[in-house]
């Protein structure tokens, strides 16, 4: 497994590669498969150093990108809380292959058959629906009191992906392989964009949209 380390703002230093070297062993024990161990280092504030450090460490290899970031108040510490990310995201990855996630788990198609009952996923209402089709600020009575208030977002960051199509059990490995919460993909056997979500413990949601 190659490691590649590089710096932005900050140098790197032989210690350092050394020290990360010897931490990429267990990664090559894990996944022996992996082709390479990439970690990126950036000053948190040139004029200020001792704001930190952030690293971020992405292995490559035939499966899916694992990726993780930290920052701390050096390279060190940002490295040791990104590196401990990653490892338990890949024995996460492992253990879910060892347990396929089928048992107590809602289908992609059941859920859709049942207009999601049982999974608590809450439709958005056909007022929300039409305010968003327009380009509106959709409306939500968030205090159950009855009064609407209008939603005025304070930053909006937006990003584009390229469509990837997967099954359901091959999104919820993306999303743990990211450590996000959620991952949107089109669903590989219906065609239908949908969305991941994780729940308490072991247990996920999905939802999709419908053309009905």
């Amino acid at each position: 497994m190659d490691v590649s380390i590089r710096g932005r703002g900050v140098g790197v230093t032989d210690r350092f590669e050394n020290y990360v070297g010897a931490k990429t062993e267990k990664v090559a024990h894990l996944l022996p498969k992996a082709q390479t161990f990439e970690v990126k280092i950036s000053r948190l504030s040139d004029r200020s150093p001792q704001h930190g450090d952030r690293v971020e460490i992405t292995v490559v290899g035939p499966g899916p990108v694992i990726r993780a970031e930290s920052q701390g108040s050096d390279k060190y510490t940002a490295f040791d809380m990104a590196y401990g990310r990653v490892l338990e995201r890949i024995r996460r990855m492992k253990d879910r292959k060892h347990d396929r996630r089928g048992r107590g788990r809602t289908s992609l198609g059941e859920a859709v058959a049942g207009d999601f009952n049982g999974v608590e996923v809450v439709p958005a209402s056909i007022e929300t629906l039409e305010a968003v089709a327009h380009g509106e600020s959709p409306q939500q009575d968030f205090d159950g009191s009855g009064a609407e208030e209008q939603y005025t977002p304070v930053v909006i960051r937006q990003k584009e992906f390229p469509a990837e199509r997967f099954t359901v059990d091959e999104a919820v490995d993306q999303m743990e392989l990211v450590g996000h919460d959620f991952f949107l993909f089109v669903e590989s056997e219906s065609g239908k964009p949908s969305v991941v979500y994780r729940r308490k413990g072991w247990n996920y949601g999905v939802i999709s949209l419908s053309d009905d």
